[in-house]
C-alpha cells in the first residue's frame, strides 16, 4: 500500500503548467528538464496503475544465467490506448510543449513498476533505435514513493541525482541518451512502490 504524500491530497488527477519546468545543462549536448509535482492526484493514479495495468515479469540472459528483471513492465505502442486518460493528456501536453525543439510528437509509453526498494534498473542509455545516433527526448512521469534517478557521463564522472515520485516530471534531452547514462539504484529507504511512465518519440527505445 502506498503511503500518500502530504503534498498530494487532490481528489482527481490533473496536470499543471509546463511553463514552470527548469532546465539543467549536463554537458556534451545533454540536458534535463525537471518539474516537481506536475501531476496532482498522483497517488490515485499510482493505485489505478498498480492494480489495473496487465504488468509483465520478464527474464533476461545475464552472463551464463537467466535472471528475473527486477521490476514489472508494460509497453504501449503508438496508437494504443493508455491505461488512464491523464496519461494521454500528459503525452499530448508534452508533445505540444516540446514541438519546436523535438520536431515530432511523443508516441509510445513504457511503464515500469518498482514494487519496493529491491527493484531497480542498472546504468544504461535509451540507445536502441534512433537514440544511439540522434539527439532525442525521453519524458518520464513518476507516481508513488520517490526513488532517486541518477545520471552520470558515459565513461564515469560526477553523478547527478534527482528524487522522483508523486507526480514529478523529468525530461532527458539533447545527447543525453548517447553521452550520459541513468539508473534507478536499489534503496533500503523506499517504503513503497513507484511507477514511471516513459514517453518516447517513434523509434526511440
Amino acid at each position: 500500500m502506498l503511503q500518500g504524500s502530504l503534498f498530494d491530497q487532490a481528489e482527481e488527477t490533473a496536470l499543471g503548467s509546463l511553463e514552470a519546468v527548469r532546465r539543467t545543462v549536463l554537458g556534451d549536448g545533454a540536458w534535463i528538464d525537471v518539474l516537481p509535482g506536475w501531476l496532482s492526484g498522483a497517488d490515485e493514479l499510482y493505485e489505478h496503475l498498480a492494480g489495473g495495468v496487465p504488468w509483465k515479469a520478464e527474464r533476461r540472459q545475464m552472463y551464463e544465467r537467466i535472471v528475473d528483471v527486477p521490476r514489472l513492465l508494460r509497453f504501449y505502442g503508438a496508437g494504443e490506448r493508455l491505461p488512464h486518460p491523464v496519461l494521454d493528456a500528459a503525452r499530448d501536453a508534452l508533445s505540444a510543449y516540446y514541438a519546436r525543439e523535438l520536431g515530432e510528437p511523443f508516441s509510445t509509453a513504457g511503464l515500469c513498476y518498482y514494487r519496493d526498494g529491491r527493484d531497480s534498473v542498472a546504468w544504461h542509455g535509451d540507445r536502441i533505435g534512433r537514440g544511439a545516433r540522434e539527439d532525442t527526448m525521453v519524458a518520464i512521469l513518476s507516481v508513488g514513493t520517490p526513488r532517486d534517478l541518477v545520471l552520470r557521463p558515459v565513461g564515469g564522472g560526477p553523478v547527478v541525482r534527482r528524487p522522483l515520485g508523486h507526480g514529478d516530471l523529468i525530461v532527458m534531452g539533447g545527447s543525453c541518451q548517447r553521452t550520459w547514462e541513468h539508473a534507478i539504484p536499489k534503496s533500503a529507504r523506499a517504503a513503497g512502490g513507484r511507477i514511471s511512465v516513459q514517453f518516447r518519440p517513434h523509434g526511440v527505445r
